[in-house]
Parts: C-alpha cells; sequence; structure tokens
C-alpha cells in the first residue's frame, strides 16, 4: 500500500462499481464505451473537470481483464495526471474461470463476456483540486450543495429585521428558479466573515444584500471561479442566475481545459521527454506498442533516473504516491497523424500509435 494521499489514495473509500455479462464480445464492448462516455460527462458536464478517454496499454490494463479503458484528467497545481475512472472488457477469461455460462438462442452453452467499470469518491478529490485556490474550494455550479448564498450586510443602523423580508423575498424567487440557495440570517456573525466562510466553502454566487440595495430594489452578486461582480434587479433574479450559473460552469471548464492543453505536449525523440515532465507536462509519445512491455518499464526507469539526478537526488521512497518516473496513462482515442517511418521514442522500433505518458498520482 503506498502511502495515504487524502482524497486520492486511502484504505477506505466509496465505490460506484457495475458489472455485466453479454452474449457476444461486441455487446460487451458496446457497454464498456458507452460506461465510459458516461463517466466523461460526469467529470466533463457535472465536475467542469476535462478529460481524455483512451485505452491502457497490456502493462497498465486490469490483471486479467482483456482490454481497459480509461478517462485521465490533470492536476495543475502538481502537474501530475491522475485516473478519473476505468471501464474494462473483461472478455470471457473470468467466466471459464467461474463457469459462468449461458444458452444461446440456438439451445447452445457459451461462456459470458463480461465488463466491470467503477469510479470512486477519488473524483471529488480532483476535482478539488483542479478547481480550488489559496482561499478555499471553488465548487462547479453543477455540483455544488448550495448555489447561491444571500448574506444580508446588517449593522446597528441596519438589523436583520430589515432586511429578513426582502432577503427571504430573493430566496423564494432562485427556489422557483430551481437553484439551491441559502439565505445566511445568523446574527453572531459579521458580513466579513460570512464572505469568508461561503468561499472557503466553494458556493458559487454569493448574493450581498445592503439598505441601498434594498432602496434600488437591486442585489450584488458575486461570482467565487472568477471574482466577478455585478448588480442586477432582483425582478427576475432567480431566471438571470440560472443563466450565470451555466456562463460559470462553461467557464470553469474552459479555464480548466486551457490549463491541462498548455501542459500537453508532443515529442518524437527521448532528451525532450525528461525535460517536459520537470515542466509538469503531459507528454505524447510514438509508441511501438503495448506488446512491448519491457520498454514500457524502461521508461519509468530511466525517467525516474534522469529526473533524480536533475534535482540533485539519489533516490526515492518506494511506497511514495508522487514518484519522479513517468507512467503510461492511455493510448488516447483521438490520435494525431503518425506519418510513415516514424520510430517510437524509446525503442527505435517502427510507431505503432501515439501514448499518453505523464507523472501519476
Amino acid at each position: 500500500f503506498k502511502y495515504p494521499t487524502p482524497f486520492l489514495r486511502s484504505r477506505e473509500f466509496l465505490w460506484q462499481e457495475g458489472h455485466t455479462a453479454h452474449a457476444t464480445y461486441e455487446d460487451a464492448d458496446k457497454m464498456v464505451m458507452q460506461i465510459l462516455d458516461l463517466y466523461r460527462r460526469v467529470y466533463e458536464e457535472l465536475m467542469a473537470v476535462p478529460v481524455i478517454p483512451g485505452h491502457k496499454t497490456v502493462k497498465e490494463k486490469f490483471a486479467g481483464g482483456f482490454m481497459t479503458t480509461t478517462v485521465e484528467a490533470y492536476i495543475p497545481i502538481s502537474g501530475r495526471a491522475i485516473q478519473g475512472a476505468t471501464s474494462h472488457n473483461l472478455g470471457q477469461n473470468f467466466g471459464k474461470m467461474f463457469d459462468i455460462k449461458f444458452q444461446d438462442t440456438d439451445g447452445k452453452t457459451q461462456i459470458a463476456w463480461q465488463t466491470s467499470w467503477g469510479l470512486t469518491t477519488r473524483s471529488i478529490g480532483v476535482m478539488v483540486m483542479v478547481h480550488g485556490d489559496d482561499t478555499g474550494l471553488v465548487l462547479p455550479p453543477q455540483m455544488a450543495p448550495i448555489q447561491a448564498v444571500i448574506v444580508p450586510i446588517i449593522s446597528k443602523k441596519y438589523s436583520i429585521e430589515d432586511c429578513t423580508p426582502y432577503c427571504e423575498g430573493i430566496l423564494a424567487d432562485l427556489k422557483k428558479a430551481g437553484i439551491r440557495a441559502k439565505f445566511d440570517d445568523r446574527t453572531m456573525y459579521n458580513p466579513g466573515w460570512k464572505y469568508n466562510h461561503w468561499e472557503q466553502k466553494g458556493v458559487p454566487l454569493r448574493i450581498e444584500v445592503g439598505p441601498r440595495d434594498m432602496e434600488s430594489k437591486q442585489a450584488r452578486i458575486v461570482v467565487r471561479a472568477t471574482g466577478e461582480k455585478v448588480d442586477l434587479k432582483v425582478e427576475g433574479l432567480g431566471d438571470a442566475l440560472s443563466t450565470k450559473l451555466k456562463e460559470v460552469q462553461a467557464v470553469m471548464f474552459a479555464k480548466a481545459k486551457e490549463t491541462r492543453d498548455n501542459h500537453l505536449v508532443q515529442i518524437t525523440e527521448w532528451k525532450d521527454f525528461v525535460p517536459n515532465l520537470e515542466k509538469n507536462n503531459l507528454v505524447l509519445t510514438p509508441w511501438c506498442g503495448g506488446e512491448h512491455e519491457v520498454w514500457e518499464e524502461w521508461v519509468k526507469e530511466k525517467s525516474r533516473e534522469e529526473s533524480l539526478a536533475a534535482r540533485g537526488e539519489e533516490e526515492e521512497d518506494a511506497k511514495t504516491a508522487t514518484s519522479v518516473a513517468a507512467k503510461t496513462l492511455c493510448i488516447p482515442f483521438k490520435q494525431p497523424d503518425l506519418p510513415e517511418g516514424t520510430k517510437c521514442f524509446a525503442s527505435g522500433l517502427p510507431a505503432k500509435c501515439w501514448v499518453l505518458w505523464g507523472r501519476s498520482y
């Protein structure tokens, strides 16, 4: 067991897992791809985290399985990749091992084709690290338990009783629009404390209400992800903030994708490999194929050796969850053109595909 990492690697975690059995390889493969795309959507459409779908190499696939697919995410703060979720075509190996059979339409006994797929609470850690900042959480609206919080700016001259009806009217309008909202009417904390509190919790929108806002029948909206501040009329505020939340979701995804793409490089020679790892990049290289596991291991060991040398270090803890060695992340489904005659960047053998490498959790 490697050293635990909060959210990402622990002895206990919550797990969503599924298993299916199919009559044919094609049906099983279709299920694998449907589930993988579902996981991609969880990350991209809910968590606003861009991922790269692809196949695992033979060395990295699920032990005993026929084929493993994955979605790989990127953590900007550490420059590391992380496996987001996997979907496996187990083939007939486990069916033969455990005698899992069915009768086909011709009445013949056949071995089932199986799939297995899963997503864990690691995904929450990925979301936290991709979007969080030094102030605290930055939650995508789709994931936020509270999407908007109303904070009254009370004082000796402006009491909670003065603003409550106004704020509760806003709250009712937000809930009517389907927004998960809260009115923070606590009197033991001042507005500044509440601002910090809800910023730490990553609430996407803060709605500030003071005496001038009430006079003008408006409210000040502060966006957690961007710091944007805008004054909006309370009439139709629910619909306006529903639109704003969609905009925030899109902006967060675009920002995360731009950051990831700026750290995704394509090289063809070994001399450029470790220097790019040191720049916190994911590296796409021409590859001789999954059957050459010995070269995959060579890259891992050679990259560790050169990275430690560049840092003036001799060795690293064998149990570390943050090794400086590179590993294959996936063979991306979307492949760049591979010119005829291209050589594998490690072995020099003819390249068959592009493979994505990186330091990983």
